[in-house]
C-alpha cells in the first residue's frame, strides 16, 4: 500500500475570516487529492482547514501544545496531545511532507523555520512575501497542486541519496 502524503496547513490561530475561508478550501483540496491533513488542531486556520477536509472525506491530525486531545477542534480526526507548548510547531512541521502556509503570527513563522530547517517544501498564498524560499500559489487548488509536487519530488531526491 502507498503511502499518503500528508501536507501541514499552518496559519494564525484567530486569523479573519477570509483567510479562514481560504484554509477551508485548502484543506478540502488537500482531502480531495488524497493527501491527509496535519495541523495544530486548535481554532483560525486549523479549525478551518480541518472542516475543510473533514467535509471533503479526509482525514486530519491535530498536534496539541497541551496534555488534553479534547482541547482539538471538532474537525482534527485524530488528536495528539503533546503536554509540550509551542515546540509542537516543530513536531508538526517534521510529521509533513509539505507545509502551505497562510497569513499568521510569531507560531506560524517559527513553523517556516523549522520548513525550511528540515528540508520541507513549502508554499505559501497570500502571505510571508518577505521571506525567501518559500514558493507562491494564487489559489487554494495551485497552492495544494504544487505542495504535492515538490513532497513527491522531495520524497524522491531523498530516497535517491539514501
Amino acid at each position: 500500500m502507498k503511502r499518503q502524503l500528508v501536507v501541514a496547513v499552518i496559519g494564525a490561530g484567530d486569523a479573519p475570516r477570509g483567510v479562514c475561508k481560504i484554509a477551508f478550501e485548502v484543506g478540502g483540496v488537500i482531502a480531495r487529492r488524497g493527501a491527509v491533513l496535519i495541523n495544530g488542531g486548535r481554532a483560525g486556520v486549523m479549525e478551518s482547514a480541518a472542516a475543510g477536509a473533514r467535509k471533503a472525506g479526509g482525514h486530519t491530525i491535530g498536534i496539541l501544545p497541551g496534555r488534553e486531545r479534547r482541547d482539538a477542534n471538532p474537525h482534527i480526526e485524530f488528536a495528539i496531545a503533546t503536554g509540550i507548548g509551542e515546540a509542537r510547531n516543530a513536531v508538526i512541521v517534521a510529521s509533513a511532507d509539505a507545509v502551505i502556509a497562510l497569513a499568521g503570527e510569531g507560531g506560524t513563522l517559527a513553523e517556516i523555520g523549522f520548513a525550511k530547517k528540515f528540508d520541507k517544501p513549502i508554499v505559501a498564498i497570500d502571505s510571508w512575501r518577505e521571506i525567501d524560499g518559500l514558493h507562491r500559489a494564487g489559489t487554494p487548488a495551485d497552492a495544494v497542486a504544487l505542495a504535492l509536487k515538490l513532497a513527491a519530488s522531495n520524497s524522491r531526491r531523498r530516497k535517491s541519496n539514501g
